[in-house]
């Protein structure tokens, strides 16, 4: 058990500490943050893979009271150390994926030469091996009794994951705050891009009942198909619409308590970054304008809460990485709020 009588809440985060400079072991940590240095299939802004340590050292900037969560970081939070050979292999094959993105771009035909074609199939077998990865670490953590939030990396990160929540929990939702749909199949030849991760969780995982989208702002034909062609398993919250309904006269709360409605008992979060406007992630892969404020996104997480249902995991990814740090900044404030709205939702027996 960790002593807590020596630390200071009020001081500065100290470095030699783990996340948000707290001092527990993953063995003592109720709530263990897998970070997935990942981004081989981004379509336009590289530097995601490196979130998790930009984020790790943002952390110690951020203080420990929250209002809505007073003392959650008590039950302890702890993050994995980044494995290096997964960002070796996130570093190679990104390279490849950028040759073959661009050679797709100018109408070239990847079938019509044999290197794209061994590109491809490497770059969607190390997308296999990721997947596999993440499964394996977050079902040993589950299996664990620890709860799990995983910190990407790009968006295609938590399938494995998503795999591992339904056999623990059985059938749940995921409540997907974005700026894009993410239902393309198959992207850019790539099998399990950051474009098709809900695409592949709702084929792959029949324990997922329902997807609930809130903000999502860029998105094409196919994926609008998909949605009307869904039967309601995905609901979809426009940020056009969103906003004309409150220029209109609706309370956000009003919007929110409809948005909930449409979960079930048990709900995981999967908050992509440019969900928010870009003035917070600049750097995030694909910025999109419009979004939220962090605070409207806290005020859905903290209705869902309130509504009795069951949080039983989350993902944060698409955080950049700049020179001034403020994307990570911003990231590590998001992961602090996931963090301690996890362990509120699931009190300790």
């Amino acid at each position: 058990m960790t002593d807590l009588s020596k630390f200071d809440p009020n001081s500065v985060g100290n470095p030699n500490n783990n996340i948000f400079g707290l001092p527990f072991e993953e063995e003592d940590a109720r709530l263990v943050i897998l970070p997935v240095p990942w981004e081989v299939t981004v379509s336009y802004n590289a530097g995601t893979a490196r979130a998790p340590e930009h984020i790790f050292n943002s952390s110690l900037q951020v203080d420990l009271y929250d209002p809505d969560v007073k003392d959650g970081w008590k039950q302890g939070f702890y993050m994995q150390p980044c494995d290096k050979k997964v960002l070796m292999k996130s570093d190679y094959l990104r390279k490849e994926a950028e040759l073959l993105i661009n050679y797709i771009a100018h109408d070239e035909v990847v079938a019509d030469n044999k290197f794209m074609c061994k590109s491809l199939k490497e770059i969607n077998e190390g997308s296999n091996f990721l997947n596999n990865w993440v499964f394996e670490r977050t079902k040993e953590l589950l299996d664990a009794g620890k709860l799990v939030g995983l910190l990407g990396g790009d968006h295609s990160t938590p399938l494995g994951f998503y795999k591992a929540i339904a056999g623990k929990h059985g059938d749940f939702g995921i409540l997907q705050i974005d700026a894009h749909c993410d239902l393309r199949k198959a992207y850019e030849g790539f099998t399990y891009s950051h474009a098709s991760i809900m695409y592949n969780a709702l084929a792959e995982i029949p324990q997922l009942q329902k997807l609930v989208q809130v903000g999502i702002r860029d998105y094409c034909n196919e994926e609008v198909d998909y949605i009307n062609a869904s039967e309601t398993r995905v609901v979809t919250y426009f940020d056009k619409a969103l906003k004309e309904r409150q220029y209109e006269g609706e309370t956000w709360k009003q919007v929110v308590d409809e948005i909930i409605s449409h979960l079930p008992e048990k709900v995981f979060i999967s908050f992509d970054i440019d969900g928010l406007d870009p003035k917070l992630c600049p750097h995030t892969g694909t910025p999109v304008q419009g979004g939220f404020e962090t605070e409207q996104v806290f005020y859905i997480f903290k209705k869902l809460l309130e509504s009795g249902r069951n949080l039983i995991g989350f993902d944060l990814n698409e955080v950049g990485v700049s020179h001034d740090e403020w994307d990570e900044n911003v990231g590590a404030r998001c992961l602090f709020k996931l963090c301690n709205l996890l362990v509120a939702s699931n009190p300790a027996s």
